[in-house]
């Protein structure tokens, strides 16, 4: 028996064989094991690009019937990216479910390193050199960032959340999650008005590809007085081997 980041004790015995997937990063890091072992994933999970199992349509909506005719061994979830309720019908189901809490880097690490064990699998080098390169103490903050995710509504990036905590590590503080900031907001996600995410002081603006795909085209001419930058979604929002990529960021 393990018992996963919420708690819940559960009954993983031996080396498992198939695993189905509902968050893309935990995708990535589970076939860079084993990739055998991966039967399912949602439409969202992209990486690998050469990524052949039996989608399961998406985090918020997955094929629960498709899932249990895939006989997992277990299916792996996340708190944020999916439903306390899909978690539930899929266990009452008799279908053994592992949820993920991260809201930081550490946070990431450790749990992927108690999952792979509780799957019985070896700690791929990537992860070891992921806790060296993100683990250690803060830096000094050399830039300050905002990180919107949704346009129209504006949508940004708050706390607690792994995105603020990597930025963090970089060295750079996200204007909307200092607690101590007149624009710290409320919420992990919140909405803001462009003017405000226009004049919040931040150095940059940094725009990812993802949730909401920014472009060259399709977001920096909304800003007259901040500077942005086009930044990949899945360097700052993923938990994976994209960690040990991330860091090049710092340069």
């Amino acid at each position: 028996m393990s018992v996963d980041d919420l708690g819940a004790v559960v009954p993983l015995t031996g080396i498992a064989r198939r695993v189905v997937s509902l968050v893309p990063s935990l995708t990535e890091a589970l076939v860079s094991v084993e990739p055998d072992a991966v039967v399912g994933a949602t439409d969202w999970c992209t990486h690998p690009g050469d990524l052949d199992v039996t989608r399961v349509r998406g985090t918020k909506n997955p094929d629960l019937a498709a899932i249990r005719a895939l006989a997992p061994d277990v299916v792996v979830t996340n708190k944020e990216e999916n439903r306390e309720l899909d978690v539930r019908r899929l266990r009452e189901s008799g279908v053994v479910v592992w949820v993920t809490d991260i809201e930081t880097v550490p946070q990431a690490v450790a749990s992927m390193e108690r999952l792979l064990a509780a799957l019985g699998w070896t700690t791929p080098s990537w992860l070891a050199e992921s806790r060296e390169l993100w683990c250690g103490p803060l830096p000094p903050v050399t830039r300050t960032v905002a990180v919107p995710i949704w346009r129209d509504p504006w949508m940004v990036v708050g706390a607690p959340t792994f995105t603020t905590d990597l930025l963090r590590r970089l060295g750079w503080a996200n204007v909307y999650a200092d607690p101590a900031s007149s624009r710290a907001a409320t919420g992990r996600y919140p909405a803001v008005d462009l003017a405000d995410l226009d004049a919040a002081g931040a150095d940059v603006v940094l725009l990812p590809d993802e949730p909401y795909v920014f472009t060259a085209d399709d977001g920096p001419e909304a800003f007259t007085r901040t500077p942005t930058e086009l930044v990949s979604g899945r360097l700052i929002t993923w938990y994976g081997p994209s960690l040990v990529e991330a860091a090049a960021l710092r340069a």
